[in-house]
């Protein structure tokens, strides 16, 4: 008898496994597609700013309105997934990125490939929350969540990595595959999902869109100031700066009323109650700031500076990839045994002291001496600190707040990369015209000192302008990225020291945390 009931049981066993485990690679791919996309086309901006015609101050959106949309508009996701299931919005989600992403492709100007980078945000917003909700109601709490949340953890790390080499080898053909790539992607994802994901139940209650409404603008308005700071000739006193991020605040502070009040509210507060969530959330907010603005000036640099193909540039960032993999398994595996304060601080200072490392660079660095070791070092410390608080931030949650939990650390990391992309190209926008400043002088001074004729006509000071430019621009841009890297450093440190001295959750509570999942087959 027991035999016959062994044999029976094992290959539904074997079936349930097999499914949990389709069901993590479709989940998965779906998170590195996503947050692949927020660097992917760092690799490519040159080109696509020759091609399209950006100007250098309006560069940046090309990042920015994708991380802005995706994190504005993640609150929204997570709570219609909530109400009207999640596997279905994530379905939905992953045909919009598909379909925008097809748009961002055959894109002839600057506008319209804008709108599809927000695109792809709203999609992203829509697919990513309903996927680290999934993972909750879908795998079993301890081994087997802890070991889903690791995977998850790592793709939203390393996925930026991935997504500069991936641009790197698709601009050498053209820099428009770094948008169609996504499309037989999300196309496979979305015809997976039905398979081997697992319907959530909905609920009948409303849309909070006062508070949608609300809370996209608030954040609109901030990272829309900090991004004006940085162009060229504007300043923290312009209103075109002060206006968005003074009404930006003050709509936040709108939004927190709105959600007290509301009957179903985008973004219940009795979230943020929990002290190790709020921690957590903050934490992220501060390494999403300080990673996202790493690539983005690194990809420049390598490119524009030490002169890499764009191949080469984003080769130059596989040790990321390599490393936070390497590491994720090592996190994943501590997360039962240690308390995630512990790991996360660490990983906090080690990541730290990466971006402290970049602020050594100069135009002489070599890749091995000046970056390799700082990358490797970063990945390992963002490692460290994605997986705990992935965990910490979702642990103790209810199933019913779940996706708004999970959009929540979304929400947290997107706007930190929005808003650290923003803040840390106006501290670059500032060091370089500083330093511009200072050279100028410094030539200026050695002319009149030999008696050297100094430029009068139009053309004479172009001329003059043009010669600076080649002889002083790559010192220049040096100077503000490492700038921007000493801030960078500093947001990611203050994140580690809060981790440290606020997240109390202990290691036992994450192996099981009272979900009743939904076994998958």
């Amino acid at each position: 008898m027991s035999t016959s009931v062994e044999t029976a049981s094992g290959p539904q066993e074997q079936t349930g496994s097999r499914n949990l485990m389709l069901a993590l690679v479709v989940i998965a791919s779906a998170q590195l597609m996503i947050v692949l996309d927020a660097s992917i086309v760092n690799i490519a901006l040159p080109k696509i700013q020759t091609d399209l015609g950006f100007t250098d101050a309006n560069r940046q959106w090309v990042v920015t309105a994708y991380a802005l949309a995706f994190g504005s508009l993640l609150l929204l996701g997570g709570r219609l997934g909530d109400l009207f299931g999640r596997r279905r919005m994530f379905f939905w989600g992953v045909i919009l990125f598909a379909m925008a992403s097809l748009l961002g492709g055959i894109a002839p100007n600057e506008s319209l490939l804008l709108a599809s980078r927000a695109l792809q945000g709203a999609g992203a917003a829509l697919a990513s929350p309903a996927a680290l909700a999934l993972i909750n109601t879908t795998f079993p709490a301890g081994k087997e969540r802890n070991r889903a949340m690791a995977v998850y953890a790592a793709m939203s790390g390393a996925g930026a990595a991935v997504g500069l080499i991936l641009g790197g080898v698709l601009t050498e053909v053209d820099w428009r595959w770094t948008f169609f790539v996504n499309v037989p992607i999300g196309l496979f994802v979305a015809a997976m999902a039905p398979r081997y994901l697992v319907e959530s139940e909905g609920n009948d209650a409303t849309v909070d869109m006062p508070g949608a409404v609300v809370g996209t603008a608030g954040l609109f308005g901030i990272v829309y100031g900090l991004s004006h700071a940085a162009e060229q000739g504007a300043s923290w006193g312009d209103l075109q700066t002060l206006v968005p991020l003074i009404g930006g605040i003050a709509l936040l502070g709108v939004f927190v009323l709105v959600e007290q009040r509301a009957k179903h509210p985008l973004l219940p507060l009795r979230i943020l109650a929990d002290r190790n969530r709020a921690v957590s959330l903050f934490a992220m907010l501060l390494v999403g700031a300080g990673m996202f603005a790493m690539f983005f000036f690194l990809g420049l640099f390598v490119q524009q500076v030490l002169g890499y193909s764009p191949v080469k540039a984003g080769f130059s960032f596989l040790p990321f990839s390599v490393g936070i993999a390497v590491a994720a398994g090592i996190a994943s595996s501590l997360v039962g045994k240690i308390d995630p304060r512990w790991i996360a601080g660490t990983g906090g200072i080690l990541a730290a002291l990466g971006m402290w490392g970049y602020t050594h660079l100069t135009t002489e660095s070599t890749y091995l001496t000046g970056l390799l070791p700082w990358i490797v070092l970063q990945s390992i410390g963002m490692a460290f600190l994605f997986i705990p608080l992935t965990m910490t931030a979702t642990a103790r949650i209810s199933a019913n707040d779940s996706g708004a939990a999970a959009s929540a650390l979304n929400t947290a990391q997107q706007i930190g990369g929005a808003v650290g992309i923003a803040a840390l190209s106006t501290v670059f926008s500032s060091a370089a015209t500083d330093k511009g400043k200072e050279l100028m002088t410094q030539v200026t001074q050695q002319a009149q000192a030999k008696g050297l004729p100094m430029p009068t006509t139009a053309a004479e000071k172009a001329a003059a302008a043009k010669q600076f430019q080649a002889q002083y621009g790559h010192e220049i841009q040096t100077f503000a990225s490492t700038q921007g890297f000493w801030v960078a450093a500093g947001m990611i440190l203050v994140g580690a020291i809060a981790t440290f001295l606020f997240l109390n959750v202990k290691h036992e509570e994450l192996a099981t945390d009272g979900h009743e999942a939904v076994h998958v087959g």
